[in-house]
């Protein structure tokens, strides 16, 4: 059983990017949350079959209090049914921290949820420019393109976070087709987050590539000379392919930083601190931001930590902040690309967490579960791990050993 149940991590994974464009509506919900219950159907009898399971760290058990505090917070919220309905949501998207933990034995399984995260993120970014390409939007005449049924804003920040694991699987892979599938994802995934239009997005992925040249490029004269003479042909790509009017809503960006407005979110975030000075310490209970802000239906706090402040108090941002420490600490555990592509990550997950709630994203508990399992191998099989991600010219070895002999 435990065998099925890692194939249902791998292809729960590989929805996550995508899962809001195939949603069957309720009470059955989108592919990641079919997936994912299926899967946790399978993972429990796995584990108890076995008479075993794999000690958890401290991260689990913190993330183990921050869902069980937004659970009792029920007791006092003033939203009753969609703290309901967030006790069941924040499950479905925590419990990957656990099953990654308990499933992912080894540095090959951990490049497999790589592979499996960036093949989901090239769906992601096929349907984003299918969008695109349609007669409809054509039509239309539409500024900012999305694959069906995803938010504008949510589609770029999970192609942002496939960049740094593709750039740490093209340095890693000694084989051309799991190259290629690296290699192909940077250009189609560019486009489609500038095709979003999304601003935020647009500033998280000039991180995401900004860690991810130096991943690249370090130690490599000949990729640092290719890109080079590669980048005048990107960029005139870029700028015949997108359209006008979705740059000028890019460029936007420097007056709504200018104007202090940032597109109506300090109006929300202004609300969004007086709800929280009326309960500081246990905060109004989960799912409660709208209706202690006072804010329209279809409005979010785009804010993390003010999400969190406000709907679980001081009690919450502390054991949200001792989440993000634990994961920032393992860091210092890997070595070589693996380190600085989950730092980038991590970064570009803490820049998008400014201007958007993620506490509730599938991808930000994925990333906390990637980061704790490669500081887990990397204490128990360090050799091993090293293998799997071998810096770049290692990697390029076999390449041009192939080259020589044909």
């Amino acid at each position: 059983m435990r065998k099925a149940a890692w194939g249902l991590l791998l292809l729960y994974v590989f929805a996550i990017p995508w899962e809001y464009s195939l949603d069957l509506g309720k009470p059955i919900g989108n592919i990641a949350r079919i997936v994912g219950l299926v899967l946790l159907l399978i993972a429990i009898p796995a584990v108890l079959q076995a008479g075993r399971w794999r000690k958890p760290g401290a991260l689990h058990w913190v993330v183990l209090a921050f869902y069980l505090w937004f659970c009792i917070s029920y007791l006092w919220t003033i939203e009753p049914i969609a703290t309901l309905d967030k006790m069941r949501s924040y499950f479905q998207v925590m419990m990957i921290v656990w099953l990654v933990w308990e499933f992912a034995e080894s540095p090959q399984k951990l490049r497999d949820l790589m592979r499996a995260f960036v093949a989901g993120s090239w769906v992601l970014a096929i349907l984003t420019l299918a969008n695109f390409a349609s007669p409809a939007t054509i039509a239309a005449e539409q500024v900012r393109f999305v694959a069906y049924g995803q938010d504008p804003n949510d589609v770029a920040r999970f192609l942002d976070m496939g960049f740094p694991l593709a750039a740490l699987l093209f340095n890693s892979e000694s084989r051309w087709p799991a190259r290629l599938l690296a290699a192909g994802f940077f250009p189609l995934g560019l486009v489609a987050v500038l095709l979003t239009a999304s601003r935020g997005g647009s500033i998280a992925a000039t991180v995401a590539l900004a860690g991810c040249g130096v991943l690249l490029l370090r130690g490599c004269g000949r990729r640092v000379v290719a890109a080079f003479y590669a980048l005048p042909a990107i960029v005139a790509g870029l700028w015949f392919m997108v359209p006008r009017a979705t740059y000028e809503r890019l460029a936007t960006i420097p007056g709504q930083v200018a104007s202090g407005d940032l597109n109506q979110r300090v109006n929300i975030w202004s609300s969004g601190w007086h709800a929280f000075v009326s309960a500081p310490i246990v905060g109004t209970g989960a799912g409660s931001f709208v209706a202690a802000a006072g804010l329209s239906p279809i409005d979010t706090a785009h804010n993390t930590v003010l999400d969190v402040l406000v709907c679980g108090g001081l009690c919450a941002l502390f054991l949200a902040l001792c989440i993000l420490v634990l994961t920032a600490r393992v860091l210092p555990q890997t070595r070589g690309s693996l380190r600085l592509a989950l730092a980038t990550a991590l970064v570009v997950w803490a820049v998008t967490a400014m201007v958007a709630t993620v506490e509730e994203s599938r991808t930000t508990w994925l990333l906390f579960a990637l980061i704790a399992l490669a500081g887990r191998l990397a204490v128990d099989e360090p050799t091993s791990l090293a293998a799997c991600f071998p810096e770049a010219h290692l990697a390029d070895a076999p390449v041009r050993v192939a080259e020589r002999i044909v």
